[in-house]
């Protein structure tokens, strides 16, 4: 049995990771009802805006005259895998590699890889073809710097250096769950025309004006929405993570005092035993 030092020792350090856990904890807490709230807000927009423009491009004959409409043979894959810059969130970076992985692996195609969070790109550049990175858009997480990213990815998408664009993402649902994605962001996939409406409407200005225009700010607000959703997921993970530890945490410090009782009350029974064993001597 470990002397009672070393479990004191023990017990300290154990009480000074669950402040850490549990103050972190109450960090993630806070931030993750404003970006649930954000992400929250935006989903019906950004649906919205998405069955409006795949609406638009079904019924347009000529979609394929705009550069995010155009189907080609697929010879290389782009994943853009968005995970954190930080961890201690379980397995909410992991949980994304692990996907890119395996579709990569299942993957018949070139896969290539753009990463965007310092977690994953310091695991997928070891394997991958990583074409670019950004570290830097949740420190500031606004729609002006992901349009930005957005028009990168788009930009490498018209100039051929890859045929489609799956973002890959953990979507919000609650504190506790997280949902891994894979969705198509390029090309646009026109909706099918048995699930389109009836409805005659009139556009003005022309269809196709309205289409070319709404287009690239959709696809912006699209990356937009899913930075979104993985900035909720990655507090919500952290959270559920930090509450669990900190529980773990508890559970072991209560053990070691436990421990520690049992050694104390041990060492004065020994000392008792010796003081009565030294008297009866001296009586003796």
């Amino acid at each position: 049995m470990a002397n009672l030092k070393e479990i004191r020792n023990r017990i300290s350090s154990v009480s000074s990771t669950m402040q850490i856990t549990s103050a972190m904890k109450m960090v993630s807490a806070a931030k993750l009802k404003k970006a649930q709230d954000a992400i929250t807000a935006m989903r019906p927009y950004a649906a919205k805006l998405t069955e409006l423009l795949q609406n638009l491009s079904g019924a347009d004959q000529d979609g394929d005259e705009n550069p995010y409409t155009q189907s080609r043979d697929v010879k290389r894959v782009l994943y853009v895998a968005i995970t954190s810059n930080r961890g201690l969130c379980g397995g909410f970076n992991s949980n994304i590699i692990k996907e890119v992985k395996a579709r990569a692996a299942a993957s018949e195609t070139n896969s290539t890889v753009f990463t965007i969070g310092k977690k994953g790109n310091d695991i997928l550049s070891k394997e991958f073809d990583v074409v670019g990175h950004n570290v830097a858009v949740f420190d500031d997480l606004n729609f002006v710097n992901t349009a930005e990213l957005a028009q990168q990815l788009m930009d490498g998408f018209v100039a051929k250096q890859y045929d489609e664009v799956h973002l890959v993402y953990n979507r919000f649902k609650n504190a506790a769950t997280q949902l891994v994605t894979v969705e198509p962001f390029l090309p646009l996939v026109a909706e099918d025309s048995e699930t389109q409406s009836d409805a005659d409407y009139i556009y003005e200005p022309e269809k196709e004006e309205i289409f070319n225009t709404l287009l690239p700010k959709a696809l912006k607000m699209q990356l937009f929405k899913a930075l979104r959703d993985s900035f909720a997921s990655e507090h919500g993970a952290r959270m559920t993570a930090m509450h669990k530890a900190t529980d773990n945490a508890t559970d072991l410090r209560d053990q070691l005092k436990l421990t520690y009782n049992k050694a104390r009350q041990a060492a004065i029974t020994n000392e008792i035993l010796e003081i009565v064993g030294g008297a009866e001597a001296l009586n003796g």
